[in-house]
């Protein structure tokens, strides 16, 4: 089995997200990896799991603009679009370490999708 490149892990694990193929992304991540976002913090897998399982029930597309890789770092500039939001313009920062994702880092403007969640409740 080869390695994937950071980029292909990226690639991958949108796509896994996007599908809410969790058993897909469970194999993406690093144990011990870490989250911070704008919606909160996580870590190791099973946090950032159920922080993705969460943010799905909502998920309606990830509208990828662009990729940039160098080395085991990956930024994804993207729409994240919902059924209760307008879409969010959203940068994510991934780290990659012997083969898995081991650190995400996130950022957009969260005041969207928290009114949409308020509505929700």
């Amino acid at each position: 089995m080869t390695t994937k490149t950071a980029r292909e892990l990226a690639e991958t694990y949108f796509t896994a997200w996007e599908a809410g193929d969790f058993a897909a992304l469970r194999g993406l991540l690093a144990e011990d990896v870490d989250f911070a976002g704008a919606l909160g913090t996580a870590s190791g897998v099973e946090e950032v799991l159920a922080g993705l399982k969460g943010l799905g029930q909502v998920l309606e597309k990830i509208d990828v603009k662009v990729r940039v890789a160098e080395g085991d770092e990956v930024i994804t500039w993207f729409d994240l679009c919902t059924g209760i939001a307008p879409p969010a313009p959203t940068a994510n920062w991934m780290h990659v370490e012997n083969g898995k994702i081991a650190r995400i880092r996130v950022t957009f403007d969260p005041r969207g999708l928290l009114a949409g969640f308020e509505q929700q409740s």
